[in-house]
């Protein structure tokens, strides 16, 4: 309890143990194989420490925004797990809200475990050849399509102060991780990346593709 109220923190170990599954399972798809993309990998871990922190260990930006708003914080409970989500309160605190902004979280989140998972299947098929069929075909950086999605998802369910800073800063990383990635791969196939290069979008298709981006069977690109 906190001042009268549901207390729904200090659940450390549960914190702890969403970390590992989430980083776990981001770790499966994209595994880190220089020092650039462990360090890129670092912030994605920084993120998640972050998030669950805050979502099951100390409350800091309702804390904070409490402690700023005061009376005109809109909910009687600002400590309950409920009233964590941000977007709920924003929305006036009822379960459509809730619901709402869960649905949306868990959609943007389904769509970016969906191509983490078909982006690695086929990258594994490839054992090093150029992949340019299946979800590629639509987007030539799929995985961290995959992985932004993701980090949407997450900051529409809790977005914290810590979380909002840190995202754009991944986000950036990344971009400039897949223009590497790129150079690496001009270095190596030529012109046929390049021409894979002019008619492919680098990490988000035409919105008129997002439903085959997301069903397309996966093509094995070589054979094993």
């Amino acid at each position: 309890m906190h001042d009268g109220n549901e207390y729904a923190y200090g659940m450390w170990i549960v914190a702890a143990f969403n970390v590992g599954i989430f980083l776990f399972f981001i770790l499966s798809f994209l595994k880190p194989r220089g020092g650039q993309e462990w360090r890129n990998m670092g912030v994605v871990t920084a993120f998640l420490v972050a998030l669950f922190a805050e979502m099951y260990g100390f409350p800091l930006t309702i804390y904070l925004l409490s402690g700023w708003l005061g009376d005109a914080y809109p909910v009687l409970q600002p400590f309950s797990h409920k009233y964590g989500h941000l977007w709920v309160v924003v929305f006036g605190g009822s379960t459509l809200a809730w619901a709402v902004v869960m649905g949306l979280s868990l959609v943007f989140m389904i769509m970016g475990y969906t191509l983490l998972s078909k982006g690695w299947t086929q990258i594994h098929a490839a054992r090093g050849g150029l992949v340019s069929g299946g979800i590629y075909a639509y987007a030539r950086h799929p995985q961290y399509t995959g992985l932004f999605l993701i980090i949407i998802g997450f900051l529409v369910q809790w977005p914290t102060l810590l979380t909002v800073i840190m995202a754009p800063v991944m986000l950036f990383a990344y971009v400039h991780l897949a223009r590497v990635e790129e150079r690496r791969a001009e270095a190596e196939f030529g012109e046929a990346y390049n021409e894979y290069m002019r008619k492919t979008p680098a990490f988000f298709p035409p919105i008129n593709q997002w439903k085959a981006f997301l069903t397309v069977e996966v093509e094995e690109v070589a054979e094993r």
